[in-house]
């Protein structure tokens, strides 16, 4: 059966209660809960974060890390600063992933989602020690019994699987995003299911239009509304099998219209026959 819930992150909460007052409004307590971290996106409640989260009974699916200093304002930025691109930090970032790991057990849950940075080509010199560095990473979640989920759309997908076979850990899975493909003008939603669903473990639901010129995003538009294809996806989800999380993800907008949109979200995906059929 595939839940439906959303991403913590998509409303800006900087507290468990702020977020206990919010779910009832989008119509689930299924959450996806941002890690945090000291210095990125931190929680109020500090290192009880994990005690708080448990004691008000949301059901906790996965979690979420972001690295400080990424910076998404467009594709070229966050390709140098995203995930473990840049060589100068990938030990930092390993040590923030480990203290990612630890606090995704510490809530009850073994699935834990990021954004690795853009995968090299092959024969780009650089791809030999981006795919150590994965390595490394999915041995410190192996180790940790935890499954890392990669988030789609730095790359198209066939490169996302070649590179995941290439390093083949079992810790290493995918987090699958339409709207990330889209919006990076990377591929068609539908069949890039088709080529990562032996690897998806999570998926974000979201929105997005292709981008109107080079080297910017596209824009992200309500669920349904954009050319992410979600009844599409939903049926290519169904048909590899995947029963895991619906997680909806907002990115845009005041918290009000962030509220509105994942709720009417919400109740698009849980109308679907292909959820429905599994609900």
């Amino acid at each position: 059966m595939s839940r439906v819930g959303v991403c913590s992150w998509s409303f800006q909460v900087s507290s468990i209660g702020e977020l206990e007052e919010i779910l009832p409004a989008v119509g689930t307590d299924v959450v996806a809960l941002a890690c945090g971290d000291p210095t990125h996106a931190s929680w109020i409640e500090g290192d009880g974060l994990p005690a708080a989260a448990l004691a008000a009974g949301m059901q906790i699916v996965g979690t979420m890390i972001g690295f400080d200093g990424e910076d998404y304002s467009s594709p070229a930025t966050i390709h140098r600063t995203g995930g473990f691109s840049d060589p100068a930090i990938r030990e930092a970032r390993l040590a923030r992933l480990a203290w990612a790991l630890e606090r995704t057990r510490a809530l009850g849950v073994s699935d834990l989602t990021l954004h690795v940075g853009a995968v090299p080509d092959v024969g780009d010199r650089a791809r030999a020690g981006f795919l150590e560095v994965l390595h490394r990473a999915g041995t410190l979640a192996h180790d940790a019994g935890v499954t890392l989920c990669l988030e789609t759309g730095s790359e198209p997908a066939d490169v996302l699987a070649t590179c995941l076979a290439e390093v083949a850990s079992p810790a290493l899975m995918v987090n699958f995003d339409p709207a990330n493909l889209v919006g990076s003008g990377h591929g068609d939603p539908v069949e890039a299911v088709g080529i990562l669903g032996a690897y998806i473990r999570g998926v974000h639901i979201k929105d997005a239009l292709p981008p109107v010129s080079e080297g910017v995003w596209g824009e992200e538009v309500p669920v349904g509304s954009g050319r992410a294809d979600i009844p599409g996806v939903l049926a290519a989800l169904a048909a590899v099998g995947y029963t895991g999380p619906l997680c909806v993800e907002c990115e845009g907008g005041t918290r009000d219209q962030r509220v509105s949109d994942v709720a009417a979200a919400v109740a698009f995906v849980r109308g679907s026959p292909h959820v429905r059929a599994r609900s």
